[in-house]
């Protein structure tokens, strides 16, 4: 049976008065890959960081993994977290930033094991062995030992990945994971990323990379001015789009 882990309705968002989500509906069903493509200042990546509560929302409902974000309901009232249970609500949610926000004075290994110390409480030797699993599973083994500064762009971006995966998320947000990279450096990151889809994790990603989008996602969203414009499978909106917006954003990019 499907499981609808990520069910956004109304979803609405501002900063002053700049009205960043106008009414997103969005949702994501267990093991799917979800992603997301539109212009900049579209409400991508705002969207996505209201998943794990980083950005609030005004109005609209956000359900993920059953609750509502940021709140929990009891006696028929909803409460808000407080740091405890939203630190406990995040840790089953990875998220991959553009830049890598890895620890400078770490290596890898250690990078990938802080979380586990610190927010699972996980003692040392099976933080450290974990981590060095995880590495494994983007290919850094053999880079365990290594800052972050003896990294390529594309290493530092899998050991970020890496530091996500060890947490046992049940879903991974990617914002733009690639946009940093050199050229070069791109698809080993997507090889990663091909790698988690294969095997089964659900994710949400907001990319520029429209050939990948179209490989791997199962259902595509084109946001534009803070609304969802266009969603279905990636084939459906990338080769025969319904919206005059999203056919012209696809005939520039591509």
């Amino acid at each position: 049976m499907s499981e609808l882990l990520v069910d956004a309705r109304g979803v609405c968002k501002a900063f002053g008065a700049n009205q960043v989500l106008q009414g997103v509906d969005f949702e994501v069903q267990r093991g799917e890959v979800s992603c997301i493509i539109g212009p900049s200042g579209s409400g991508k990546s705002t969207f996505l960081r209201t998943i794990n509560a980083l950005e609030s929302i005004d109005a609209g409902s956000l359900i993920v993994r059953g609750e509502q974000v940021g709140y929990s309901l009891r006696n028929g009232r909803y409460h808000q977290l407080n740091d405890q249970r939203m630190a406990q609500f995040r840790s089953a949610i990875g998220m991959v930033f553009q830049r890598f926000n890895l620890y400078g004075h770490l290596n890898a290994q250690e990078n990938v094991a802080a979380a586990l110390l610190h927010v699972k409480k996980m003692p040392v030797t099976q933080a450290n062995a974990r981590a060095l699993e995880e590495l494994d599973r983007v290919g850094l083994a053999e880079h365990a030992h290594k800052q972050p500064h003896q990294l390529s762009g594309g290493q530092q971006q899998r050991v970020a990945i890496a530091r996500a995966l060890a947490m046992d998320p049940a879903l991974m947000l990617f914002d733009e994971p690639t946009s940093a990279l050199d050229p070069e450096l791109v698809d080993e990151v997507l090889e990663t990323m091909r790698g988690l889809a294969r095997d089964g994790m659900t994710m949400v990603v907001v990319t520029h990379e429209i050939a990948f989008a179209k490989e791997v996602a199962d259902t595509l969203s084109f946001f534009d001015q803070g609304r969802v414009i266009e969603s279905g499978t990636p084939q459906a909106v990338i080769d025969d789009p319904n919206s005059v917006r999203t056919r012209s954003f696809l005939d520039r990019v591509r």
